[in-house]
């Protein structure tokens, strides 16, 4: 009878005896931690121009395709018969003059601002030259050759854009010059010569040449039709010139400066492409979420840094996922966020000593989603909780599962 009492006695000893909880286990390691913000974005091509009719009269059927290619100053990409008498009125004349003289102004205009740009982008690269020498000397620092070459980067991209619009000027002038020559009598308009004008007469029709090298976008009318001036016609552009547009909250975009770097994934490819902040527009929009909240965002424009020939498939108006680089350190103290709890207003984790758990209280640096930086409290190679439970607590004795 006393050996069956200290049994029942022992049993009920072991089962208000406390045991051990199974817990998963990581460890506090150095290595590289990345803080970017996260959000979708879509493709648009750079440079897009609408061909707009110059005068009225009836356009016949559009032979174009979206996605046709189209060559600057060969392809014909519509034909405009004229509809007497309108083409005859002194008053169409006088004011197809008129606009051949704003055209004449356009492309002085658009001529003096490539010279600028021009200048702006020789002088950078010669403040690149000159500081690349000081770099090898010893006389300058990366971050003095880095912002050198953004600056060298950002002029080459407005001397682009300023030939583009000055051929732009051009073709509109000569489009508008060409508009003239049927204002006049019927007899007098020239033959088509095969020139590479973008517009010209050709038995009494109005030929529209391409005035750049692309591909067709969007057809804004494919049927014969009677036009006013002004009517678009069709969309044209270079879909291997592409930027991507991420709308960002307002909070992260002024983390984010020109030339950090992001990464472009989920857009179709195996491989994630690699891009460069080139703007960050200085006027944000309000938004609405999906869950209705009011949105204060900005859009970041990036620069695609793979060759064209990696994203043949990626075209205009595609949706990506942007991840864009705010800090990143190669070598930090970390721990996996899951391991992290708040208590009594501070973060803290459970580190194990002797198979115990014990609290720990602890200093945060930088975070991304996944992982933190951890300024004091653990050092490398410390064992943590991960996902602790209520069972978890101060000094109770854990083992791993």
């Amino acid at each position: 009878m006393l050996a069956v009492a200290l049994g029942i006695v022992g049993m009920i000893v072991y089962a208000i005896l406390p045991k051990p909880v199974g817990v998963d286990l990581g460890t506090v390691e150095s290595g590289p931690l990345k803080v970017t913000v996260d959000e979708d974005g879509r493709t648009r091509i750079k440079e897009q121009y609408v061909v707009s009719a110059p005068l009225s009269g009836r356009l016949l059927r559009i032979g174009l395709d979206v996605g046709d290619e189209v060559i600057a100053g060969e392809t014909t990409i519509a034909r405009i018969e004229p509809t007497d008498p309108e083409l005859l009125d002194p008053r169409a004349q006088a004011q197809s003059e008129a606009r051949v003289k704003a055209a004449e102004a356009r492309l002085k205009q658009s001529q003096t601002q490539l010279d600028r740009t021009k200048a702006s982008m020789d002088f950078a690269e010669s403040e690149i030259g000159r500081l690349r020498g000081l770099r090898e000397k010893g006389a300058a620092t990366p971050s003095q050759l880095d912002q050198k070459e953004m600056q060298f980067r950002t002029a080459t991209e407005d001397f682009r854009a300023a030939k583009f619009a000055e051929e732009i000027a051009r073709f509109e002038l000569q489009l508008e010059q060409a508009a003239l020559l049927r204002t006049q009598d019927a007899g007098e308009a020239t033959e088509d010569d095969g020139s590479d004008a973008p517009a010209s007469s050709n038995n009494g029709q109005f030929i529209i040449r391409s005035p750049i090298s692309g591909r067709v976008l969007k057809l804004e009318q494919e049927s014969a039709t009677i036009i006013t001036p002004g009517t678009p016609l069709m969309q044209l552009g270079d879909p291997a010139d592409l930027e991507v547009v991420v709308d960002v909250l307002s909070r992260d975009a002024v983390r984010i400066e020109p030339g950090a770097k992001a990464e472009l994934d989920q857009w179709g490819g195996d491989d994630p492409l690699d891009a460069t902040v080139r703007l960050i527009e200085p006027s944000g929009f309000t938004k609405i979420s999906a869950l209705g909240v009011e949105e204060q965002r900005v859009n970041v424009i990036l620069d695609l840094d793979d060759p064209p020939e990696d994203r043949t498939t990626l075209g205009d108006n595609f949706r990506v996922e942007a991840h864009i680089v705010v800090w990143e350190e190669p070598t930090v103290l970390k721990v996996s966020n899951s391991a992290l709890f708040r208590h009594e207003g501070q973060w803290s984790v459970f580190r194990i000593n002797d198979s115990r758990a014990h609290l720990q209280p602890i200093e945060l640096g930088h975070q991304n989603s996944l992982e933190s930086e951890i300024t004091s409290g653990v050092v490398e190679g410390n064992r943590i909780v991960l996902h602790p439970s209520d069972q978890v607590t101060d000094g109770v004795e854990v083992f791993e599962r």
